[in-house]
């Protein structure tokens, strides 16, 4: 097959180009950040000129109406694999465009979506180029001591000064206690994020009147979802990651990878920022242990992080996502916390016990190596786009 790629500063595309030159297509490229428009004419004459040539199918990483709308202009399927959470786009009213293959790795979401009658929506897992990752780590014996560490963990810390959650800085004394209740509630209970149904008429008038959010004529997101998860669940990590790595760094060595500033947490090492291609496997490969905190927004599945880390052959220690159940077993493949204190307890002994440790890596390396990489996921999802 010939594909025509959209892409703006994705994580994975030379994974996919990679994967697809090796199963035999042909590809093209087109980075461009017109992608987030919801209309733009510009976009619109570079996606026509693109048809003087034939395509199979459209694929980018996540889902965006305006190339959908072109699509469907053109009668072209379109293949949307997201690995976004939250993701306002999937509730622009062009989701149910009969050219859209759009494949959500959130099982919750993607339910909750069929609920809706959306017959566009499917399932798929995150995936991973082993044998990309493979060939890195085979010559990373130069890497070994600048990435080892006990504890690792790559990601946002949400703490920007501009965030969110910061800008509801009027509300009544009522409000904000309501807020802060379900919230420290809602950091004790894993694997259900019921934040959305708990932000009553009372509590959404004074968010309306403080921060306004209109989803316009391009979307039917409902205000009670901006607030639930853009500004409280990105808030609440954090919080949880704040919580977690500090008293994880009063008993253990912690290194940090964020862009983030960590003056707070003194006795976190935070090296900041580091390449998802370059850098990022050596991290993986070379921690003791590599820590998943997932976004509460992320209902059910299966974070990027988690399977870069089994991808690199490292032994990942992740909170409770009911999709690691499907796909996975618990204390063979992965291990997973139920709580802070369950964290430290597991982050001890896992520490002391080496080989166990090593094993229960090897093993879920070895199920992604079978069940996940792109080779497998593009196969599936071309199968149920061309069957």
């Amino acid at each position: 097959m010939n594909i025509l790629i959209f892409e703006y500063k994705s994580f994975g595309i030379e994974d996919i180009c990679e994967t697809l030159a090796r199963l035999g297509h042909t590809y093209k490229v087109v980075t461009t950040n017109l992608v987030h428009e919801r209309i733009n004419e510009d976009f619109n004459n570079t996606f026509e000129k693109q048809l003087s040539t034939h395509y199979d199918c459209v694929f980018t990483f996540n889902y965006f109406p305006i190339v959908s709308e072109n699509c469907n202009r053109f009668n072209i399927p379109y293949i949307a694999y997201v690995y976004d959470s939250p993701l306002t786009a999937l509730y622009s009213y062009t989701i149910i465009y009969p050219c859209n293959y759009v494949f959500i790795f959130d099982k919750a979401q993607y339910q909750d979506l069929k609920k809706e009658c959306i017959k566009t929506v499917y399932y798929a897992p995150l995936a991973v180029n082993t044998k990309r990752l493979k060939r890195q780590l085979e010559s990373q014996e130069n890497n070994k001591d600048l990435y080892s560490c006990d504890i690792s963990f790559v990601g946002s810390m949400y703490n920007e000064k501009h965030n969110l959650f910061d800008k509801l800085n009027n509300l009544s004394p009522y409000a904000k206690g309501y807020l802060q209740g379900i919230m420290q509630s809602q950091l004790n209970v894993y694997g259900y994020y019921f934040i959305e149904e708990l932000l009553n008429d009372k509590i959404l008038d004074e968010l309306r009147k403080t921060v306004p959010y209109n989803a316009g004529k391009y979307g039917v997101e409902t205000d009670t979802y901006i607030y639930a998860y853009y500004f409280i669940a990105r808030k609440l990590a954090e919080m949880e990651r704040f919580d977690l790595l500090s008293a994880l760094s009063e008993k253990f060595n912690v290194t940090l990878y964020t862009p983030n500033p960590t003056e707070n947490m003194p006795y976190v090492n935070n090296k900041g920022a580091i390449d998802y291609y370059n850098t990022m496997p050596y991290v993986f490969a070379n921690s003791a242990i590599n820590l998943n905190i997932s976004l509460r927004s992320i209902r059910s599945g299966i974070p990027l992080r988690c399977m870069d880390i089994l991808g690199c052959g490292g032994f990942l220690l992740s909170n409770y996502q009911s999709d690691f159940y499907e796909h996975f077993t618990p204390n063979e493949d992965l291990v997973l916390y139920e709580s802070k204190a369950d964290l430290i307890k597991k982050c001890d002994y896992y520490m002391s016990h080496e080989k166990e440790r090593t094993q229960i890596a090897l093993n879920g390396f070895g199920k992604v190596d079978e069940y996940h990489t792109y080779d497998v996921r593009l196969n599936e999802i071309f199968n149920i786009v061309f069957n």
